[in-house]
């Protein structure tokens, strides 16, 4: 008999019920069964186990050591089941762990302060955050959700647009008191440019001149990074110049401990942001419906 032709969940919750009630009996009238078809269905998943999980007497029924493991056993497969079935059903409300991965800058300054209020609306959600700059695959780190900073590729996923970010480029105080501002591109040769160690940055800072023509600039300085804090960090302790997304830093150049240099020449160039997931046919869990929708409700760039 294949696995297809049996029907685990079913014998399990035969089974447990004997258990619970103390006899085939009983647990026949709760299923509207027969006794006998009852203890022919134990009898079958016995046969089917290899082992015997309760010894029969005429006055009760007593759980083998095999038959007590089985029970306790097949009393969580049974609660993860119907938890499932109820994230699952339309209208459910939402629950079970959320693995959202995010970029580390989105992730600090836009998602974790989020976070108690979508706990607030969703209690029964658990937030399982992962913050990296590396692109991951949904599937292989079993993530729901995935935020991404940037233009997307072709991909199979899904994906939900949360909002988009103009590229800035900044220094602090310090350093432009120490270096200078620049005035033009062409004075960047002069400046100490940080960069990023993976490879989307490696097209160059574009500028747009007043003729109309847009040139680039290649970033070279004394300083590589990971991820966009830690180039957030670096540039206001005053290590050079970056270009980043103005959502990473707006708040520092609200409070001057960044300064935008030559936006006369910003391109006007934007990263768009999106919330990337896996989707057949239009059907999401409600988890990652919710946090979707909330996302979508309260990011702000």
């Amino acid at each position: 008999m294949s696995r297809l032709d049996v029907n685990r969940s079913g014998e399990m919750e035969v089974f447990t019920r004997v258990v619970e009630l103390g006899g085939f009996s009983t647990a026949a009238r709760a299923f509207q069964m027969t006794p006998s078809a009852v203890s022919k269905l134990v009898a079958r998943l016995e046969a089917r186990l290899g082992v015997r999980l309760i010894n029969r007497s005429t006055r009760k029924l007593q759980l083998t050591p095999e038959g007590t493991a089985f029970y306790e056993r097949a009393l969580r497969i049974l609660d993860e089941m119907a938890a499932a079935e109820r994230e699952a059903a339309v209208g459910a409300t939402p629950s079970g762990l959320l693995r959202v991965n995010t970029s580390v800058p989105f992730g600090l300054h836009c998602l974790l302060p989020l976070l108690p209020g979508f706990a607030k609306r969703y209690p029964e959600i658990k937030v399982d955050v992962t913050l990296t700059d590396l692109v991951v695959d949904l599937l292989e780190q079993r993530a729901d959700v995935a935020i991404r900073v940037g233009h997307m590729r072709e991909s199979r996923l899904l994906a939900r647009k949360l909002g988009e970010s103009r590229l800035v480029v900044v220094g602090s105080p310090a350093y432009l008191a120490e270096r200078g501002t620049p005035a033009t591109p062409d004075d960047l040769a002069e400046h100490n440019l940080l960069d990023f160690c993976f490879g989307k940055w490696k097209s160059g800072w574009p500028f747009k001149l007043p003729n109309g023509e847009t040139i680039t600039v290649m970033p070279s300085g004394n300083a590589l990074v990971s991820d966009g804090e830690a180039m957030h960090r670096i540039t206001v302790a005053g290590m050079g110049l970056a270009r980043v997304g103005r959502f990473h830093v707006e708040a520092d150049i609200a409070a001057g401990r960044l300064v935008p240099v030559l936006e006369q020449f910003n391109p006007g160039d934007i990263e768009p942001i999106h919330a990337v997931f896996v989707g057949h046919g239009g059907q999401l869990p409600a988890r990652v419906r919710a946090f979707l929708d909330y996302m979508a409700e309260n990011v702000r760039l």
